[in-house]
């Protein structure tokens, strides 16, 4: 498969369900391209059924994936996807991020409060506790159903509610792709035996919200993407701090000037796909 090219586009940023599944019939992926592309794909609103619920179905039945069971709550405006594969007994959950035309989400973003989670333990961002307990219920009752190893992942506000639904929840494996900070040292305790890969794509904004005050620490260490989307491992804070400032100062020759594309890279860095290109290969 060829590597995909970096995806500078509003469309990438704002409506990334657009794009056509990355999954091939006949390719194996493993777990992290699995859930970079799931948590993209929870964005198609297959909650409204026909055709879009079709093209959700279509796109995990490429891997293997049942027809997938939809979570969705109108009053939060938080949606996401259950679906199994028998073929290896895997339960994959997945969780919708912000869209920019939802009144709903930028709500839920703006209420930055801490507030208790007694759900598991310590202090959550008060906009991702409401959104997450909105379908809680409905996702226990589907995992009550289903008895496969439990994967969960989501992009941006997703990846908020995947770490909360994790805390409740605990899958076997947890990755969370653009995530914000969601809690406090305490919360994040919760989440310390989880085996847990916590993408973050260069210069991508969204991981620094809400800023490290008041008790906000970040869920795991990152998986750095460097600006040109391959994986770093071994990035050490100056690597990242000198990779970031060429990646800004490219951005602004080569992309910020054309038609249809995102002013910065620090916002183009959060676009799904951009995070699928470190990983689909």
């Amino acid at each position: 498969m060829a590597a995909l090219p970096y995806d500078a586009s509003r469309t990438a940023l704002f409506t990334p369900q657009n794009r056509p599944t990355l999954f091939i019939p006949g390719q194996t992926y493993d777990v992290h391209a699995l859930c970079v592309e799931a948590a993209r794909l929870a964005y198609v609103h297959a909650e409204n059924g026909g055709a879009e619920l079709q093209t959700l179905t279509d796109a995990l039945a490429i891997v293997g994936f049942e027809p997938p069971t939809c979570f969705s709550d109108p009053t939060t405006g938080t949606q996401g996807f259950g679906a199994i594969r028998q073929a290896d007994d895997l339960a994959l959950l997945a969780f919708r991020g912000t869209e920019p035309n939802e009144f709903t989400d930028i709500a839920t973003d703006l209420k930055a409060s801490l507030v208790s989670w007694p759900e598991s333990a310590g202090r959550v961002h008060d906009g991702f506790a409401a959104a997450t307990r909105s379908i809680l219920p409905a996702v226990k009752q589907w995992l009550a159903q289903s008895h496969g190893q439990l994967i969960i992942t989501g992009h941006s506000l997703g990846a908020a509610i995947a770490c909360l639904m994790a805390s409740v929840c605990k899958p076997k494996t947890l990755v969370t792709i653009g995530c914000p900070r969601v809690g406090d040292a305490a919360f994040k305790a919760t989440l310390d035996e989880i085996d847990h890969t916590r993408f973050v794509d260069c210069c991508d904004i969204v991981t620094e919200l809400p800023p490290e005050i008041d008790g906000y620490v970040h869920v795991a260490p990152m998986t750095y993407i460097t600006s040109a989307g391959a994986i770093d491992t071994t990035a050490t804070d100056a690597t990242i701090s000198a990779d970031r400032a060429a990646a800004r100062t490219a951005y602004l020759c080569d992309y910020a000037w054309r038609a249809g594309t995102v002013i910065v890279r620090d916002l183009a860095d959060h676009a799904p796909v951009n995070y699928a290109r470190a990983v689909f290969s």
